[in-house]
């Protein structure tokens, strides 16, 4: 016969917060965060408080996400039980210790809310089935310590370090939330390790998108505008506004105000998490305007209607006009360098330019401006000597007195 009380699992969801009482000193206790976990207050036979009397003790059942109301019902039962025998239910309870993988699984689905976007979300639980859950996903979370971690880790540390180091943090963060849930105790062993030195020290390679020099992308650029391809044109516009290739093919026609002569990037779409915003030329008008007629939500159309293209086709495009070492994403660095050498730049605006964070957080706090019409010179200059409509070399400080008027 199921146990019964006063609560449902419709009202579990939704209470506010508080303590709920199902009967029988089972409680509910909702935080104000709107955590939800299960207590059981019991007097313990012959346990006295300091004044003699019947000594009443909360203990907790487990968070409500994890342990069902039913299961609730049973566990307080029991802890009733083992206090009317005299029995400390902290000291005799046998509580049901979720596997990593499972605890995994709920605590990805938790912090789903809190995730950039949906692929990171699925990368960090991606990471976790392809190298934890085939040694350790089956295993209680109470009995993970260093050497079930070290089994995960070791394998891929030296050939797969950033991998590694990935799933040692996203592996840490599963044994904490468990030891805040009471399913755990005692120091994470992730921690431990880390500490003890007990994985190799791996020097990290950086690894450089590889860019075209900036002497030739006139050439370059020549050679794009006469091909007609979808690519091609997204191409042109990458280069021009030195943007990253995701921010480009997801560019929707919403973002762009043509009377303004401004692309508006939202911060969902930004690696950086904050919107971006980017001055438009004469030049880069010309690429997007003509596409207004192909009416799609995006302004580079793929194969599919309404969908943009693939994250591969300028890669491929540069593979087919036999451009060798270079990367899309290179032309960021190429800009880079072009206006530091020839346009002379100050620091700020290039790097702006490119949506890089620019100071601590606290420069950032004072110095709330964007420097967009700074950066509209900047960028009139590039698509100027891009397109070789202009090979003239300005020296530093005419730049920056050309920007510093109000």
């Amino acid at each position: 016969m199921a146990l019964s009380g006063k609560l449902t699992k419709k009202l579990v969801e939704n209470l506010g917060p508080g303590r709920h009482g199902d009967g029988g000193g089972l409680y509910l206790v909702v935080d104000p965060s709107g955590a939800r976990r299960w207590i059981v207050r019991v007097v313990v036979k012959g346990a006295k408080n300091k004044k003699g009397a019947a000594l009443r003790t909360d203990f907790g059942l487990g968070g409500a996400d994890i342990v069902t109301i039913n299961q609730a019902r049973e566990r307080a039962l029991e802890y009733r039980r083992m206090a009317k025998q005299g029995l400390n239910p902290r000291f005799n309870a046998q509580r049901e210790i979720p596997t990593f993988e499972e605890f995994a699984q709920q605590v990805h689905i938790e912090r789903m809310p809190t995730w950039k976007n949906a692929k990171h979300g699925q990368q960090w639980i991606n990471t976790l089935r392809d190298y934890a859950f085939p040694k350790i996903g089956r295993m209680p979370l109470d009995s993970i310590d260093q050497p079930e971690v070290m089994m995960c880790l070791s394998p891929i540390w030296t050939e797969k370090h950033e991998t590694a180091k990935r799933l040692a943090q996203r592996i840490k963060t599963v044994l904490d939330v468990a030891r805040s849930k009471g399913f755990r105790s005692g120091e994470n062993p992730v921690t431990a390790i880390k500490d003890a030195g007990a994985l190799p020290k791996v020097k990290a390679k950086p690894k450089h998108h590889k860019a075209m020099r900036w002497q030739d992308v006139p050439a370059f650029y020549a050679d794009l505008k006469g091909r007609n391809a979808m690519s091609a044109k997204a191409l042109r516009f990458t280069c021009l506004t030195g943007s990253r290739t995701g921010e480009v093919l997801g560019m929707r026609w919403e973002e762009i105000d043509v009377d303004a002569r401004l692309w508006t990037c939202p911060e969902e779409r930004m690696k950086t998490g904050e919107l971006h915003r980017v001055p438009l030329t004469d030049e880069m008008l010309a690429i997007i305007e003509p596409l207004k007629a192909i009416q799609s939500e995006y302004v580079f159309e793929g194969q599919k209607r309404h969908k943009p293209l693939s994250n591969m086709s300028m890669l491929m495009l540069l593979r087919r006009m036999n451009v060798e070492g270079v990367t899309v994403h290179g032309f960021r660095s190429t800009f880079r360098d072009w206006a530091s050498e020839v346009a002379g730049a100050p620091r700020e605006v290039a790097e702006m330019s490119l949506s890089h964070k620019v100071g601590s957080d606290v420069e950032r706090a004072y110095a709330r401006s964007d420097l967009l019409e700074r950066r509209r010179g900047l960028m009139e200059r590039w698509s100027s000597f891009a397109s070789g409509q202009s090979g003239d070399v300005v020296p530093l400080h005419s730049f920056q007195a050309q920007n510093e008027r109000p």
